[in-house]
């Protein structure tokens, strides 16, 4: 959305607060500034706090080549503050200073040209878009085209909601009379009637049509590849064998191959996270998507979208999230009463968020909540081995080993490692735990004891360590990392 804003703009006014100086957020805008060959106005705000550190700011954007014109650069620095209204006049005088510098100007006669910031879908008004006029006029009737949208203007509002008339270059602009939702960021084109709107819509989507029949044809030509190598693979497993031998092997491929059991689809299932995205704006959904683009863990659950788009969630979003067993995400949308009981009643989560970060957390939640538990080891106690010996049981001689507690307890039902070197060489539960000749659950520190294995191949050595531990599942995260 920031790289989209830079695009447009002529001038970007690039605010800095005075007691968090430079964060990730604002080197990204110099960026994107930077990319769009844009000029800086320096807002420096919060400047009515008490830790406010304005020259602090100045310095720290020195590092990414924005100079202040107090340090003998062309950037002008506005110390402002949004809270009381201070020297907000003086920002937009700046801004209206370098404007008359650079000699901005546009033609506002001609065809309207102009680009789409964003895109939403009103109950009462259908499709609406938020623009910026460049050139020319926009009056009511015009006919606009939009990426592969067409409108006849039935109403326009300025950015305080109140309807204009027409709209002149530099001007923000609502309009209502869209066919279809354009995308934000679609370049807007006025044409002379409605036949000749349709007429670039229709070529532009059969452009979109004969590309993605490229696309699909090259598709097919690698996987036509893929099955002649498997085929030319086959052949040659094969060629060598009897016939009654090629038909055992293929009998024993397709028995593998047969439908999963239950309990194995679920483990499939399980692995899979099908989600459906609705937003407010084409904007939110597009950032959405972006951040969900960076998804890098497909080895440990794989998401699947399933459906993106803009406005409430409806009906036919639970019933897709049904059909695909899915979790629907919306931002900044409503789910209506009787939608949240049909999705209650189908099993369908709908998890609503206004901020987006918190949204892509969630996610990472209801990624992490499909992956395995991981086993942790917890040490509960250690003993080193001081003696060995041997009893007799019956027929046989069973290996003790007599130790000594140096660290917590050593727990009888609880698990035991042997430790010989570094290296664990057994683990296992023991036979038996005795404190002289009684027979003992629990040994705690500084205590003697003598012990016995469940595998009396094992030979016990001077030296090794007996481990007493316990295993504990511990919730697996996502190791998927979206950057913020």
């Amino acid at each position: 959305m920031r790289a989209r804003g830079a695009q447009v703009t002529d001038i970007v006014i690039l605010v800095v607060a005075a007691d968090d100086g430079v964060m990730k957020q604002t080197v990204e805008s110099i960026q994107h500034a930077k990319d769009a060959q844009v000029p800086i106005v320096l807002a420096i705000n919060k400047c009515d706090k008490a830790e406010a550190d304005p020259e602090k700011v100045k310095k720290e954007l020195l590092a990414y080549d924005v100079v202040c014109e107090d340090y003998g650069g062309d950037v002008q620095a506005v110390h402002v503050s949004a809270l009381t209204g201070d020297n907000l006049m003086a920002l937009a005088e700046a801004t209206i200073t370098l404007a008359e510098m650079l000699e901005l100007k546009a033609d506002p006669t001609g065809l309207v040209e102009g680009t789409v910031i964003e895109s939403f879908t009103d109950k009462g008004r259908g499709p609406v878009t938020t623009a910026i006029i460049q050139r020319g006029t926009l009056r009511k009737g015009s006919i606009l085209v939009a990426g592969k949208s067409w409108a006849k203007v039935r109403l326009m509002f300025d950015e305080n909601g109140k309807t204009i008339n027409e709209a002149c270059p530099s001007m923000p602009v609502g309009i209502i009379g869209w066919r279809d939702l354009p995308s934000a960021g679609d370049e807007i084109l006025e044409v002379e009637s409605e036949p000749r709107a349709r007429e670039v819509v229709d070529w532009r989507k059969y452009e979109q049509e004969q590309e993605k029949n490229k696309e699909d044809l090259k598709m097919i030509e690698e996987k036509r590849k893929e099955h002649q190598e498997a085929h030319r693979k086959a052949r040659e497993k094969y060629g060598t064998l009897h016939w009654k031998e090629i038909s055992f092997i293929k009998y024993q491929e397709k028995k593998k191959q047969k439908l999963l059991k239950p309990k194995e689809k679920a483990e499939r299932d399980s692995n899979v996270l099908p989600i459906i995205i609705k937003g407010d704006v084409d904007g939110s959904v597009e950032a959405i998507l972006n951040i969900m683009d960076t998804y890098d863990a497909s080895h440990e659950c794989e998401l699947e979208l399933v459906h993106f788009g803009v406005g409430d969630i409806s009906e036919n979003d639970v019933n897709l999230a049904e059909t695909f067993h899915g979790v629907i995400y919306g931002f900044n949308v409503n789910a209506g009463n009787v939608i949240q009981q049909s999705a209650a009643k189908k099993g369908v989560k709908i998890k609503l968020h206004k901020i987006i970060y918190r949204l892509i957390e969630d996610l990472q939640g209801e990624l992490s909540s499909r992956l395995p538990c991981t086993v942790e080891e917890h040490v509960v106690g250690e003993a080193s081995i001081l003696a060995t010996f041997s009893v007799t049981e019956g027929k046989k001689k069973v290996p003790v080993a007599g130790c000594r507690v140096q660290k917590g307890q050593l727990e009888k039902p609880k698990k035991f490692k042997l430790i010989r070197n570094g290296h664990v060489i057994w683990k296992g539960s023991l036979t038996s735990l005795k404190h002289h000749k009684d027979d003992i659950s629990i040994i705690k520190t500084g205590m003697d004891c003598g012990l016995s294995l469940d595998d009396e191949k094992i030979e016990f050595i001077v030296g090794d360590e007996i481990v007493c531990y316990e295993e504990k599942e511990v919730l697996a995260k996502t190791s998927w990392d979206p950057g913020f």
